[in-house]
């Protein structure tokens, strides 16, 4: 195994430093709540009997007497989310198995899991992002109850993960497995798909054409098969230690998914207990934050992670910027090509080798820290090994030290690309997110007029009409987390993706998001300081000249910059839109953040600094 490699070496090192007292104030917190010790055994006898009133048998026993440890079950289980939906059954096995292991398990709190499919394009989609800071909440909810010396965390998709995550580091000294529920199988072919949902754009195909086509592609329960951030949570949080070994692609049905949910209801036992004891706080550090990252570039995963990390890490005491995407970018490979950067899908990715054989190549060449604790144990090297059953029995067995089909995976001596395709670029319009994965090397540049739009609905409309069909620059702006929660804009890909077939050139420049699924267009997303806020976007008007050049990491206006601060800011969005639930997250948008700094509502917590009193 190679030495840790110089420059994700340096980037760790700066963000410890620059964390170092909200980290140190974050552990010191939850250090402190470990000492405590299992509370319910302190809780007087009213709150006591609460908390064992519906439970039975030998739980009940258990619990009353306070003899074994307790392990809370937060589930983001429903029937709308094709991911979530296995997760009806895993409570009843995870109680068996925890019961199996010594201990008691209560489900102790459901949170909402919202279907981005579903939402794209709606009035819903403006939750959105804003449901992870509900999850986060909802999961604090379940696990205050003082009763826990352990926690299951039940979910997959978007934003659902981050808010199980950022809920569980506010209990950090608690240790926390996330149990996953596997992609559904392979449908129609993605690139089939997308030429379906482009011929309908251009109304060469009917309504039914792309039904059809549709659920031929999401049919059945299990995660959706391309790679967005569904799947990407799933990637990333099983390389930053968070999942059992080679579970996060297993599909749902089938006995190794159930073995391995049991062996989670034991493991966390085991982790809450003597030398193996892992809380979650301590063992997503600096390093982790990193591999988790790293993982993310070389598999060119969702953009939403340029949220969601920072959010985490936040939510740990620790402080990611952008800065440090782009330059671990620079230095980490791009090894697989899952959709929408290939025609594979995340079981093509498994079956090639999947997680295991990335990480041991990206460890053999030093691009992730070895030396981290994990839900497995200590060492990332237990990220090698796959799970199979020998004769009904879980075992782990070394994964294929290289790729067993090189469309899909390859290793460090033979990339896709020699960097991950993530970049910041940065310009008088402010800052933004590209990636760059699935763009071709001819379309990273674009110089071309702008064509300014308030709303996706308004371009898509334009579109229809035929106003569109030239080089553009298309902007998209009022769409940033303080303007309306920050929607994805994935609805524009297919018409985008016409223009750009017809020759044209074309890029998207936008304060809003990108689904985990942007990808053979040109998109400056998440650009900071929104248009609401008074970004440069906001003074924008049709027929500037926008340069978007990916390769020098820039985007700008080539306006005068004296012309463009003296021009008047663009009315921003309604401040509190009314429908379909809309009205209820306006706190949300009042308090959110920076889209570089995780577009959070609750902000990097802050070490308290000791006032002398005269």
């Amino acid at each position: 195994m190679a030495p840790v490699h110089a420059v994700v070496d340096q980037v760790t090192r700066r963000i410890a430093e620059r964390s170092a007292q909200t980290r140190s104030a974050y552990l010191e917190r939850i250090n402190a709540a470990a000492a405590e010790g299992p509370v319910r055994a302190e809780l007087p006898c009213s709150n006591l009997a609460h908390g064992f009133a519906a439970c039975s048998g030998s739980d009940r026993l258990a619990v009353r007497g306070v003899r074994k440890p307790g392990v809370a079950i937060v589930s983001a289980y429903n029937d709308m989310l094709s991911a979530h939906q296995p997760y009806a059954e895993f409570p009843a096995w995870l109680k068996d198995s925890v019961r199996d292991a010594g201990g008691v398990a209560q489900f102790a709190g459901g949170v909402p899991a919202m279907c981005d499919g579903i939402t794209q394009g709606r009035t819903g989609m403006e939750l959105s992002l804003f449901s992870r800071e509900v999850i986060a909440m909802a999961t604090g909810v379940a696990l205050s109850h003082e009763m826990f010396d352990g926690a299951l965390l039940l979910g997959v998709c978007d934003k659902i993960v981050p808010g199980l995550l950022i809920g569980a580091l506010s209990f950090g000294h608690l240790p926390t497995l996330l149990v996953p529920a596997g992609p559904m199988p392979s449908g129609l072919p993605n690139r089939e798909k997308s030429r379906i949902r482009q011929l309908f754009a251009e109304g060469k195909a009917t309504r039914e054409d792309l039904l059809e086509a549709e659920s031929a592609s999401y049919h059945s329960p299990g995660t959706c098969t391309f790679y967005g951030t569904a799947n990407s949570n799933q990637l990333v949080v099983e390389v930053m230690g968070l999942h059992l070994p080679g579970s996060s692609f297993v599909p749902p049905g089938t006995p190794l998914r159930q073995a391995l949910t049991e062996e989670a209801g034991r493991q966390v036992v085991r982790l809450g207990q003597g030398d193996e004891r892992a809380p979650i706080g301590e063992l997503l550090d600096e390093k982790a934050i990193v591999n988790g990252v790293v993982a993310l570039l070389a598999t060119g995963g969702s953009t939403n992670h340029t949220l969601h990390l920072p959010a985490i890490a936040a939510a740990a005491g620790i402080e990611l910027t952008w800065d440090d995407f782009s330059e671990l970018s620079a230095v980490v490979p791009s090894l697989a090509k899952v959709y929408p950067n290939g025609s594979a899908d995340i079981n093509h990715f498994a079956a090639a080798g999947g997680v295991q054989t990335l990480v041991g190549e990206l460890l053999d060449a030093g691009l992730l820290h070895a030396d981290v604790q994990t839900v497995a144990g200590p060492g990332l090297d237990r990220y090698r090994q796959q799970p199979f059953l020998d004769d009904g029995e879980l075992v782990w067995r070394d994964a294929p030290a290289k790729s067993l089909d090189d469309d899909v995976l390859r290793g460090v001596d033979d990339p896709f690309a020699p960097d991950g395709g993530l970049r910041v670029l940065e310009g008088n319009l402010g800052r933004a997110v590209i990636k760059v994965s699935a763009v071709a090397a001819e379309h990273r540049t674009v110089t071309a007029s702008a064509r300014v739009f308030d709303d996706q609905h308004a371009f898509t409309a334009a579109f229809a009409a035929g106003e569109i069909d030239h080089d553009v620059v298309v902007v998209i702006r009022n769409q940033g987390p303080q303007a309306n929660g920050m929607p994805e804009l994935h609805g524009l890909t297919p018409a985008l993706g016409v223009l750009m077939d017809r020759g044209h050139q074309v890029a998207l420049v936008t304060d809003g998001r990108m689904s985990g699924a942007s990808g053979k267009i040109p998109a400056a997303i998440q650009l900071t300081p929104e248009a609401t806020a008074g970004g440069p976007l906001s003074r924008i008007q049709d027929g500037d000249v926008v340069r978007l050049d990916a390769d020098r990491e820039t985007l700008e206006a080539l306006v005068p910059d004296d012309e463009l601060a003296s021009r008047v800011p663009a009315d921003g969005a309604d401040p509190a839109p009314f429908g379909t639930g809309r009205e209820l997250f306006a706190a949300f948008r009042q308090a959110v953040g920076r889209a570089d700094q995780g577009a959070s509502v609750f902000g990097q917590p802050q070490p308290r600094t000791s006032q002398v009193r005269a």
